[in-house]
């Protein structure tokens, strides 16, 4: 959420109430305290809307200028583009097929181990934080990530394909068939998935947690500091970009040609250069209308809707094929696949016979899909990231790599075994035959020989219709995005930004497809995708980095420092026990929090704040009001240079009144003053607490941090990740 500062720098935050799941923002009121306490009333503030960020210009203009450099060489020399993408495509396959392959293997050993260890308990957000949406919720929405109109290609078209020219068996023989749906599951399988876990991971973890730009660069701030901001950063950006622009096109090439078919069969409309062109001028005026008027709602709606479709297509082909048989080998295919894929995540077929046909078959299958994924990981990434925050890593990375994965192995496994059925079962090798020469006509084939096959073949079309716009729409957005400054996980990219960019993608899915159709589309997404593959390895080390420091501050918390957590000393002999246990049975009204921050607290930690400046520590104390809210809060933040600042806010948390007190309030609600610390709240209430035990609470937490400052001393690069900046109080998203 949005973090405005006044003169002084005195940030806005927002708080829902946890007790009763109200929705309402609860936004906070500026007054800053710099020394001694500025009396006065706390003020009203009302909050502007956040604006769309400014356009990063050389991240905007560099990518924008090798896009249309591209663009037009495809255009005005279209021999030339055809022969040089394939000769650099034939060059990385037989030279850096191998780091394709060895990078695909690294990302999914490197999620799981993120999952499986200690660190998969960090949450994607504060500590506190919980997540926004319910498990159902998320999961459907993970679902509908995992659907695109690429899958209705190559469900049937790869299947077949393999099944007739295999890479490392006879063709046509039972063992093709059985492996023919397994290399389709491999490559649209968890290694895929895994890529999208690894973006996400780092979009959430830094932008929610760290409260860093909802940006790929904030991910290398860890491992270059304040150099993202410049050329370093920049590149980054620059290769998320062009790998997300040659994805997008190839996803909108392969749409294309799919939908170019169905609109045949349905409406006569001629296969070639001229229909598709309209298709793609047709996603970019809706793409530009959804910029302009703003109607993101209506395409979650028809994303949805989308979703129910596509369950029920592949219901009927299962209910109205062979069922048995189709569940028959449903079971098969997962076995297979659990069986074989350690050694095919790291297979080169380095020993292959023919090694020039096994370079080709590489390149057309597993190198593309692997560039493919790592191009879309970016946008996917951001996507998945926006739904998760206050998830743990560990929910988050298996949730990633099983849920969208379920129903794509339904899906391949029902439709490619209906295609191989018919092939070798149903004598039909014509169908096999056109399916291998014309891809796209295979699914439309199959979907016809069903029963209700012309409606089948207009609900496809009409799925493949919705999914084409709403990736041609949604890609416009994340391109928008990652060429602006974002700063507030709530912004997206400028109207302008986005109709560019829309346009932008189609005019290169138009020039690419003259050249040599899906091919051409597969080779410069090979290529284009290399770059951002690097870029990954640094994201990785970058989270290490991260997880690291996150460990030396866990080890901090548990090092006891005069009861830090609970304040509990500094009693005065037989009475502490007494005002305690009062304490604890005592549910504070408003009025009484208050009157507990105006009296105790804040004189309590103007205390320290001048004590600190005397010693030549530069400490800030900020009292604010929280609007809608009867209770306001204190902030105290002691500024160390380059490493961590400390922090030390004392924040009202908004209950319902427990049913077994004896209060005689007719309040419903009680107030608990928390403390929260930079990855928010630590669990434990203060309001009751005296001046001299608040005090002692405040340099119990002070010394834990500089404890944790002293450990981490001998790894490399400063504490501090968030560039120094205020971390954005949005608390109502975490609650």
């Amino acid at each position: 959420m949005s973090r405005s500062e006044d003169g002084f720098g005195a940030a806005t935050f927002s708080e829902k109430s946890r007790a009763n799941g109200d929705s309402e923002s609860k936004e906070i009121t500026p007054e800053v305290i710099i020394g001694s306490y500025r009396a006065g009333s706390f003020g009203s503030y009302t909050p502007g809307e956040v604006s769309a960020p400014k356009v990063n210009w050389p991240v905007f203009a560099i990518s924008a200028l090798g896009v249309l450099a591209v663009v037009l060489w495809a255009w005005l020399g279209q021999d030339n583009a055809e022969i040089v993408l394939g000769n650099v495509t034939n060059w990385i396959s037989t030279n850096l097929g191998w780091f394709y392959i060895l990078t695909a293997t690294v990302v999914v050993g490197f999620v799981l181990w993120v999952a499986m260890s200690k660190h998969g308990k960090l949450r994607l957000g504060p500590d506190h934080s919980r997540p926004q949406f319910r498990l159902f919720s998320w999961a459907a929405m993970l679902f509908a990530a995992g659907i695109g109109v690429d899958l209705m290609f190559f469900s049937v078209a790869e299947p077949v394909t393999q099944y007739f020219m295999p890479p490392d068996m006879a063709p046509e023989s039972r063992e093709a068939a059985k492996k023919a749906v397994v290399w389709a599951l491999f490559h649209y399988g968890i290694t895929g998935w895994a890529m999208y876990a690894l973006m996400g991971m780092a979009f959430g973890y830094y932008a929610y947690r760290l409260h860093m730009p909802l940006a790929i660069r904030s991910a290398l701030y860890p491992l270059i500091g304040k150099r993202v901001h410049g050329p370093i950063g920049n590149t980054v950006d620059i290769a998320a970009v062009l790998g997300t622009v040659f994805g997008i096109a190839a996803s909108l090439g392969i749409g294309v040609v799919q939908l170019n078919y169905g609109l045949n069969l349905m409406f006569g409309i001629e296969i070639g250069v001229g229909s598709q062109i309209g298709l793609v001028v047709l996603s970019v005026a809706i793409a530009t209308a959804s910029a302009v008027s703003g109607v993101d709602k209506g395409i979650k709606l028809l994303s949805e809707i989308n979703v129910y479709l596509a369950i029920g297509l592949m219901v009927w082909i299962v209910v109205t094929g062979k069922t048995a048989f189709l569940f028959d080998a449903l079971i098969m295919n997962i076995g297979d696949y659990l069986a074989s894929f350690p050694s095919m995540t790291m297979d080169t077929f380095a020993y292959a016979e023919d090694k020039a046909a096994v370079s080709e078959w590489m390149s057309g299958w597993t190198l593309f899909f692997w560039a493919w994924w790592v191009a879309w990981a970016p946008f996917v990434g951001l996507f998945l990231a926006r739904i998760s925050r206050g998830r743990s890593l560990r929910q988050f990375v298996f949730g990633v790599l099983t849920i969208p994965f379920f129903f794509i192995l339904a899906w391949m496994s029902f439709f490619g075994n209906s295609a191989l059925d018919l092939i070798i079962n149903g004598g039909n090798r014509q169908f096999g035959e056109t399916t291998v020469a014309v891809p796209e006509q295979g699914f439309y084939d199959l979907l016809g020989l069903h029963p209700g096959g012309t409606f089948l073949i207009g609900l496809a079309t009409l799925i493949g219709l919705l999914l084409y716009i709403t990736s041609a729409d949604s890609g416009a957005l994340v391109l928008s995005n990652f060429t602006s400054k974002i700063t507030d996980s709530r912004q997206d990219g400028g109207k302008t930004s986005r109709i560019f960019w829309s346009v932008l993608v189609g005019a290169l899915t138009v020039v690419l497809l003259q050249i040599d159709g899906v091919s051409t589309v597969q080779s410069a997404t090979i290529v284009m995708g290399l770059p951002f593959a690097f870029v990954m390895y640094l994201v990785m080390a970058g989270l290490i980095r991260s997880f690291r420091l996150e460990t030396v501050q866990a080890d901090a918390r548990l090092i006891s420092l005069h009861g830090a957590m609970s304040g509990r000393t500094g009693g005065d002999g037989a009475h502490h026990w007494r005002r305690r246990l009062s304490r604890a049975a005592t549910w504070p009204s408003a009025k009484r929090a208050q009157d507990y921050l105006d009296n105790v607290a804040r004189p309590a930690l103007e205390q320290v704040t001048h004590e600190l400046e005397k010693q030549g520590i530069d400490a800030v104390l900020v009292s604010s009001q929280v609007v809608g809210m009867p209770v306001g809060q204190l902030d105290l933040t002691v500024s160390l240079g380059d490493e961590r600042d400390f922090r030390y806010q004392i924040y009202p948390i908004e209950n319902p009144v427990p049913s077994f007190t004896r209060s005689t309030s007719d309040d419903s609600v009680y107030y608990r003053l928390e403390v929260f610390d930079r990855n928010g709240s630590l669990g434990y209430n203060v309001c009751g607490y005296s001046q001299e035990q608040l005090i002692n609470n405040v340099l119990d937490l002070y010394e834990r941090h500089l404890e944790f400052l002293h450990i981490q001393r001998d790894l490399p690069g400063a504490s501090d990740m968030t560039d120094g900046a205020a971390p954005a109080r949005d608390w109502s998203e975490d609650a």
